[in-house]
């Protein structure tokens, strides 16, 4: 093993307990200006502007599951931070809020959409490809799924309250086959969106939006 590659499998397995001790300096830090509405709103109209929805790598709850909950949609947040899951729990009383790995969820029923905005790309490449179609089943049908993503496959670093976390990502050509195989046909990938403070971003429908 090289130094690059102990450094990030030393990331990888250091992410959760960043975010658990740097909870509250990512809450303070994490932009409320709402740049990712136009991707939100593009999901919520996939879903059909109400239902069920999964947050997966939820953390604090502001903003984004703040819009949806606001929009009266029924919400389930998942973080594996328990300290970002009590500042969700504060805030938004009336969503359900569950300490989860989302590699390991154990949650009834299905939703209407799944979204993890900068949550799965946390996971490996590996744990990626096992969790994508376990999601896909869990979405009903005319279901959407909404992703922040790399642009293509690797393994880098970034940081968290000045401690670094760990990212992956699949490439582009294997995320559509991933998403065609679990029944998907409407898939729009846009890599790092200059009007989404560059994230890239991919979101997949079961149904044609018109």
């Amino acid at each position: 093993m090289n130094a690059r590659t102990s450094a990030i499998e030393a990331a990888r397995i250091a992410t959760r307990d960043v975010y658990e001790r740097r909870a509250h300096v990512w809450d303070k830090d994490r932009p409320r200006s709402l740049y990712e509405k136009p991707w939100l709103d593009q999901f919520a109209a996939a879903v059909g502007g109400s239902g069920r929805l999964l947050d997966l790598g939820c953390g604090a709850g502001e903003p984004i599951a703040a819009y949806f909950i606001e929009a009266g949609f029924t919400l389930v947040g998942v973080d594996y931070s328990d300290a970002m899951i009590a500042l969700a729990r504060r805030r938004y009383p009336q969503a359900e809020w569950l300490v989860r790995d989302m590699r390991q969820l154990d949650l009834p029923g299905r939703f209407d959409g799944i979204y993890s905005w900068d949550g799965l790309f946390h996971l490996s490449v590996a744990e990626q490809r096992a969790a994508l179609p376990d999601l896909a089943d869990r979405i009903g049908d005319g279901g959407a799924i909404l992703l922040t993503v790399g642009t293509g496959e690797g393994e880098v670093t970034g940081t968290v309250g000045g401690e670094t976390v760990y990212h992956a990502s699949l490439s582009e050509a294997e995320y559509r086959d991933i998403l065609r195989s679990a029944g998907f046909r409407e898939i729009t990938f846009v890599p790092e969106d200059p009007e989404c403070l560059g994230r890239s971003v991919l979101m997949a429908s079961r149904k044609r939006i018109a």
